[in-house]
């Protein structure tokens, strides 16, 4: 069951985000404020992550550098009611900084539950080779240390293998 972090100081944003994927087999995680999120990243392991980026406790596109830093390899979805809504060409280009700062794709508050279940399935899909990729690194590096391990102390140390 793929797991999604969602990370919004509005309550009814986090309840209808959670809703959404709930009824596709998602499992989600609601954090009202980027603390919290922290926390629950730090204690699980998430397929992709959906944050807000202006929080009371984090400030502007803080919110994105911080959860990027965290687990870099985690699609992370910006979502903003106010941060992309300027359409003057004089007003700062967020998209781009956003994405600059580790989101993986950004949407507009208000969006559609199809739009966000589409964004959801084109992050994760281009996650899934990377995610293929780890977990074979993972495998190979477990059996090599397993056979190290397995090996008698004279071969290792006559191979310059520490353990």
């Amino acid at each position: 069951m793929r797991r999604i972090l969602v990370v919004d100081d509005d309550p009814h944003i986090g309840l209808a985000i959670r809703a959404w994927p709930q009824h596709y087999g998602f499992k989600v995680t609601i954090a009202d404020r980027g603390t919290t999120g922290l926390v629950a990243l730090d204690s699980s392991t998430f397929d992709l992550m959906i944050i807000d980026i202006f929080m009371p406790d984090m400030r502007g596109f803080e919110s994105i550098r911080v959860f990027h830093n965290h687990a870099p390899t985690v699609p992370l979805i910006a979502i903003s009611g106010s941060a992309f809504s300027s359409l003057e060409a004089s007003s700062p280009d967020f998209l781009r900084m956003a994405l600059k700062l580790g989101a993986t794709r950004c949407l507009r508050k208000p969006f559609r539950p199809t739009t966000l279940l589409g964004v959801i399935d084109e992050c994760l899909s281009q996650a899934e080779p990377h995610r293929r990729y780890v977990a074979t690194l993972t495998a190979v590096a477990s059996a090599v240390s397993e056979s190290q391990d397995k090996m008698p102390l004279s071969v290792r140390s006559r191979e310059g293998v520490s353990k």
